[in-house]
């Protein structure tokens, strides 16, 4: 079934959205995530993505948010400074169902190996997020590597699911790039794409590409359409 994912990024106890990842280009929507995630719940999504920006930018994530996710009976996934093998098991435990790991699985294919065995395939997100045909890690600040070659290393890994960004349609409600999702989906991987989502008719798009989910967040926070609506259209 098709993951309509609703997008919770936090940055100093608020819920934010940042354009194409800029934390100079910052839009505060809520100053209570653990409420707005229940609330999105609430209309019918079945899981949202909380993304840590500071644990993102310094590398050490925030097990309290997690926490006060896991204790409230959230189901959700999260991502941002999760960089070890120790990190993600402490994920699962502090109660997400999903860690999402970008950067270590894009250079340290060892330690990603680690993490499917420590937590289980099911239980893991790759974050490959994209531009000019390669995946960029640290922020989207490297140098990045070439994707189709990060793809095959991922499905010999023993990876299931990523989450794909176009990294300059993140945050812009331009529409998102179709061509990378069919791209993406051509490995075999369960693909939950992310950037670019403006209107119903672009999660329509998306459905199409063969993606298993999509993670949604400035159209909902700017009310382009709600939760329900975005439920009732992927389903």
């Amino acid at each position: 079934m098709f993951e309509l994912i609703p997008a919770i990024d936090v940055l100093d106890g608020n819920v934010v959205r940042l354009e194409r990842g800029d934390y100079e280009s910052v839009t505060i929507y809520g100053s209570d995530p653990i409420a707005t995630a229940q609330s999105f719940l609430d209309a019918g999504a079945p899981i949202v993505h909380v993304v840590d920006l500071e644990g993102a930018r310094s590398g050490v994530a925030d097990g309290g948010l997690r926490r006060a996710l896991g204790v409230g009976g959230v189901r959700f996934q999260t991502g941002g400074g999760l960089r070890t093998v120790t990190d993600v098991v402490a994920a699962i435990a502090d109660g997400a169902e999903r860690a999402v790991v970008g950067t270590t699985a894009l250079w340290d294919s060892d330690e990603l190996a680690r993490m499917v065995d420590a937590v289980g395939p099911a239980a893991l997100v790759v974050a490959v997020d994209v531009a000019g045909g390669r995946a960029r890690g640290a922020g989207w600040l490297d140098e990045g590597r070439p994707l189709d070659a990060l793809l095959e290393e991922l499905v010999d890994a023993e990876v299931e699911r990523i989450l794909v960004t176009s990294i300059k349609r993140d945050g812009m409600m331009q529409g998102p790039d179709l061509e990378l999702l069919e791209r993406s989906v051509d490995s075999g991987l369960a693909v939950i794409a992310s950037g670019g989502v403006g209107s119903l008719a672009d999660l329509e798009a998306i459905t199409a590409t063969g993606a298993s989910g999509a993670i949604v967040g400035r159209a909902i926070y700017e009310k382009r359409f709600t939760v329900a609506e975005a439920v009732t259209a992927v389903s």
